[in-house]
Formats: structure tokens, sequence, C-alpha cells
């Protein structure tokens, strides 16, 4: 009787987990930007990249494409980050079965799919599941090509490192621990590396030189990718602080979305590294090597954002399923279970909201909902704060079918390019013909209209009372009509 192959079980029960409450949670504000860049066309969406996010660009197009197919409901966006994680768990077992042994491969698998960061960011639209997956199939790539050196499992290679750059270029840290790996066995064989194989006719010194080699297509392909990225990082990262240490003590809670559960991998992977001896190098370095560049970098410019290292993971779980597999089943698989039970406030609450703190939701579809039961025919909308990362508008936006005329927008985000849409340089006379109007601003306001900065507020003010207020978690809704109306 054939066994079943090792990549099944944790890519079914990986499925399974993130595929439960796929569609539970609101989109949350990167999602819904997500959403704003994918509907827009290939041209709209150059424009688009020409101005902000040029590094996600690719994975919008990506999701253009999705997204015809199959339509913008919550469920539609994020089921290929679902998919993405399935296949990363489903690797990541092959991985640990070439590394070490079955068991290994099994538990760290496992152990992955019950992470609540695994169901976290596989149920997020955006590209961090791909880019683990990407990151896992790379470095698998990458031992099969040292083992049986040959060029078309070096051009497998290749590929899939160009498009882990296109997906996420922070990703492109992993290619210092491939060049470790590859340089110990250039310089040591590759036993010494961790990857002992049948070292082929290659060699080595061969084997190295074909390795530089598989990274033009992404110097190429990624390079003009990087350089436009790196000319919008003060715009798109103006929200990120400096790097500091007590940052790297928090980075396993972020990227495990549980501190409890990042603690107890960062043990077991400890445990596991000192098990593995030399054959920890691939996997300890693509943990730390990652981490330790962004850090860097992230202490000179905004850069650290611990999200942007979710693929180091799979390879934390890899380690830690090395320390599992040393153990009998039973008490491996104890672990893993205690790891999932765990983690179950934390799946529970992610399932809620993906805001953070989790007990800081903002309910756009609450606001909209508002706002369908008592539109009117020529009602108008109004955003504060409009240009925000919050998306108010394009939140809103998205639970309406039909959402009243925003008066104040001048150019929306699609013709500027933008995520954000350009508004009137003369708010009073953009609201002249709107007899009624709905402010929606973020936070919770006894008097909303009160917080309307600047000329906008100005216009409001002069003509407008507040007929009428709404809470709801994260925004306040106001009807606005005009005196003796």
């Amino acid at each position: 009787m054939r066994r079943v192959p090792v990549w099944v079980p944790p890519a079914v029960l990986t499925l399974v987990v993130t595929c439960t409450g796929l569609g539970s949670a609101q989109l949350w504000r990167d999602e819904l930007a997500t959403w704003s860049a994918a509907t827009r066309s290939p041209g709209d969406l150059a424009r688009l990249a020409g101005t902000i996010d040029a590094a996600t660009g690719p994975y919008y197009l990506l999701m253009h494409g999705w997204l015809t197919l199959v339509g913008d409901s919550t469920v539609a966006l994020r089921v290929p980050a679902a998919l993405a994680m399935t296949v990363a768990a489903g690797l990541l077992g092959v991985l640990g079965a070439q590394l070490v042994d079955r068991r290994t491969g099994l538990f760290a698998g496992l152990l992955f799919a019950l992470l609540p960061g695994t169901s976290r960011y596989g149920q997020e639209a955006r590209p961090y599941a791909l880019a683990t997956a990407l990151a896992v199939l790379a470095t698998l790539l990458l031992v099969t090509a040292l083992r049986r050196p040959g060029w078309a499992r070096w051009a497998g290679y290749a590929a899939a490192v160009a498009a882990l750059g296109l997906t996420h270029l922070i990703a492109l840290t992993l290619l210092a621990a491939h060049a470790l790996v590859v340089l110990v066995t250039w310089w040591r064989g590759s036993v010494a590396a961790g990857v002992a194989g049948s070292d082929g006719a290659g060699g080595p010194d061969r084997r190295a030189g074909r390795w530089a080699v598989a990274l033009l297509p992404t110097a190429l392909l990624v390079g003009p990718l990087l350089l436009k990225a790196g000319m919008q990082r003060s715009r798109q990262l103006d929200w990120v602080d400096p790097a500091r240490l007590d940052d790297l003590a928090a980075l396993p809670g972020g990227v495990a979305q549980s501190s409890v559960v990042g603690g107890l991998l960062v043990g077991l992977a400890a445990l596991g590294a000192a098990h593995l001896g030399r054959r920890a190098l691939l996997p300890a370095s693509t943990v730390l090597l990652p981490v330790l560049l962004l850090f860097a970098a992230g202490t000179v410019v905004p850069l650290w954002v611990p999200r942007y290292l979710v693929f180091v993971v799979p390879f934390a779980c890899l380690l830690a399923g090395a320390a599992l597999a040393g153990v009998s089943a039973p008490a491996a698989l104890a672990v893993v279970v205690l790891a999932g039970l765990v983690g179950l406030p934390d799946q529970a609450a992610l399932r809620r909201t993906h805001e953070w703190p989790r007990s800081a939701p903002v309910d756009y579809a609450g606001a909209a909902r508002v706002i369908a039961d008592g539109q009117r025919p020529r009602d108008a909308v109004v955003y504060s704060p409009r240009e925000s990362w919050l998306f108010l508008d394009l939140g809103v936006e998205y639970h309406l079918a039909e959402p009243p005329r925003d008066v104040l927008v001048t150019e929306d985000e699609v013709r500027r390019g933008d995520l954000w849409a350009a508004e009137c340089p003369q708010p009073a006379r953009c609201l002249a013909d709107a007899p009624r109007v709905w402010l929606v601003v973020a936070g919770w306001h006894a008097e909303p209209l009160a917080t309307v900065p600047g000329a906008k507020g100005d216009a409001l003010r002069a003509d407008f009372t507040v007929t009428q207020a709404w809470q709801r978690p994260g925004l306040t809704v106001a009807l606005l009509t005009r005196p003796g109306r």
C-alpha cells in the first residue's frame, strides 16, 4: 500500500483552515487598495505604478486578471492567498523531507498550517501569501539544482526567483541565504552546506557559476521595478517608524499573529537548529538573514514592517519540524495540536477584523448600510480625511451598489493615477447644489461636523447642520441638511 505523499496532509489542513471563515472579516484598508487597483484597466494600472505602489504593480495585474474571471467579492479577492498558503504548506513538507526526513517535513507543514499568521495572510488580498509560496518553491528548487545540477533545474530556480521579486521586493533578501549556501557548497562541498546529494558532473564551482547566471532574469526584470519603488518610498512608507531593538523581540508574535505561538515557534526552531547541526544552515539562514538585513535597513530608511517578513515563517517551521521529528509521533502531534489550541483566540479574532489592534475594527459595511437605508436622489457624500490610509471612500463605495455623488471630487483616483482622488479647491462652490450631505469621518465623534478641518469644514459648517449621526466601529456617519429645508 502506497504511503500518502508528505505534502498532502499539510496542504489539505492549510486549505481547510484558511478557507474557514474566509469572507468573515471585512476587507481592511490594504485590501481596499488591492480592490481599487485590480479593478482598473492595465493602462490605468501602469499609470498607478508610475505614481505610487509600483512594487505591488505586478501583483495588482495578476489580481486584475483573476477578478475579471471571478468577480470582486470578498471571498473572490482572498481565494488566491488561501491557495498560495496551501501550496506553501505542501512545498514545505517536500522541502523538509528532502533536507532532513519525511517526519520533519510532515510536522513542519502541519505546524505551519495551524499558525494564526498562516490564516491571517492566507485570508488577505495582498501579495504576502504568494511571496511565501514562491520563497519555499525557490528554496526547494535551489536544493534540487545543487544536488543534481542541470540547466533545466537552474531555469526553474531562475523563474521562481524572478517571480518572487516581482511579487514582493523585500522577499529577495532570501537570496542572501541562498548565496551563503551556494558559497559554502562551492568552498566546502554540499555535505558541509547541509544539502548533501549526488554532486554530479557539474562540481561545486560550476554550480556557483550557474547560480549567478540564474539571477540574471531577476536583475533584468526586477531591477527597474526596484529603482522605481525606491523613488516612491517616501510616499509609500511615510507611516513607518525607524526600526528599534525591541522590534526584533516583537517580530515572532507579529508574523505568527500570536505572541504565545510565536514564542513557541522560536523555541522549537532553536531546538531544531541545535538538533540538525550543519544541516540547519539553509533553514536557519533563510530565517535570520532576511530578518537581519531588513532590520539593518530599517534603522536607516523606513522599511521595517513585520508582515513583510511573513515569507520566512515556513523556514522557522522547518526547524521546528526537525525538533518535533526527534520525539515520538504522538508527542510531536500533541505539540502541534497545542500550538493550534493556543492560537484559537487569535484565529477567531482575525476572522472578525484584520485591523490591528483587533479591538479597533473599522466598520465600512456598517457605515455603508446607514447611507443605503436613508439615501435620497441628489444626496452627496463627503469624507474626512480624504487622503488617508484608511481609504474611507473606497471602504464605503465597495459596499454600496449606488453610492451618493462624491461631490467634492474633481479628479477620481483612476484618472489621477493614484490611490486617492483630488478634491475641489473651493468646497463651498462644489457643495452649492447639494441639498443633503452624508459625512463620513474617521473615529467616533459626538460632533462630527466640528472635526472636519480647513476650507472643507468651513463650507460644511456654514451651510449645513447635523440632522442625525450614527456611530459605527471606527467611523461616524452624519446626515447634514441645510437649515430651513
